[in-house]
């Protein structure tokens, strides 16, 4: 029996990334899984590798900023075996020419800022308000949001991507506020820098060997790291955690950054 055996689980953004690691590990796990991508054919992949594992996987092609996509794959998810158990609320917006346009609050431009809060944070208003009346229908439910480590410290850049992940927190906390007595369990998982294939396209090699600088631990995260959180998060072991975040970062808000640094310069000394 897996951890999510019987449920019914959606995740979004499911077709690369810290998205895909969750549905192909739900899968795993025992649940239905609906994969919700605006790409649909990468989404259709996903479901694939999820039933050639032998488990239950539809996909979906979704704009998750668009209000009757969101109503529509929810209906759909419920309508296609009956509950909704889980939510993954991962879209986000991280294309390179999103990333380039969004610079300093002097300097970012309305339509970066604008997009951003529609899809960063409106996406995970959305997923809340139509999975939510399932959820209800079915007894209870998990919610995880993901949000970003950048949105508990300050940055050069990022201003809309940050500003919008920072929402996704308060807005946790609220919706797990609101139904929680209702048992329906809302969190954030909020990874650091982690090796998707978009961070390694977007990121300079120098930039990744700053992050790893960074980390406590001795190596960068991947998204199979992130998958295990979002599955602690919506199974029956977190049944007492709600309103909470948890950063999957290999310790980098754990610290001031300079202890990172003399930590690996006493790594080296005894080594030597």
């Amino acid at each position: 029996m897996g951890r999510l055996e019987g449920k019914v689980a959606v995740v979004t953004g499911g077709g690369a990334g810290i998205g895909r690691a969750t549905a192909e590990l739900f899968g795993r796990e025992g649940a239905r899984v609906v994969v919700a991508d605006r790409d649909g054919d990468r989404a259709t992949t996903v479901a694939g590798a999820v039933t050639a594992e032998g488990g239950e996987a539809l996909a979906v092609t979704v704009d998750m900023s668009v209000a009757a996509d969101v109503e529509a794959l929810m209906d759909r998810a419920a309508g296609e075996w009956g509950r909704l158990d889980v939510l993954h609320n991962n879209a986000a917006l991280t294309d390179g020419w999103q990333h380039a346009g969004d610079l300093s609050v002097v300097d970012v431009d309305d339509g970066t800022w604008e997009r951003s809060l529609a899809v960063n944070l409106g996406s995970v208003r959305l997923g809340c308000r139509f999975a939510i009346p399932h959820m209800l229908a079915s007894g209870g439910g998990s919610i995880i949001n993901t949000t970003t480590n950048q949105a508990f410290g300050g940055d050069f850049t990022q201003t809309a991507y940050a500003s919008a992940k920072g929402g996704v927190v308060s807005l946790t906390r609220l919706v797990a506020t609101q139904f929680g007595k209702q048992n329906i369990r809302v969190n954030a998982v909020s990874p650091g820098c982690i090796l998707t294939e978009n961070t390694v396209a977007v990121c300079p090699p120098e930039v990744l060997d700053l992050v790893l600088a960074s980390n406590l631990l001795p190596r960068h995260g991947y998204a199979e790291d992130l998958a295990r959180a979002v599955l602690f998060l919506a199974s029956d072991d977190a049944s007492f955690i709600t309103g909470q975040v948890l950063h999957v970062d290999g310790g980098q808000l754990a610290h001031l950054p300079q202890y990172a640094a003399l930590a690996e310069m006493g790594a080296r000394t005894t080594r030597s």
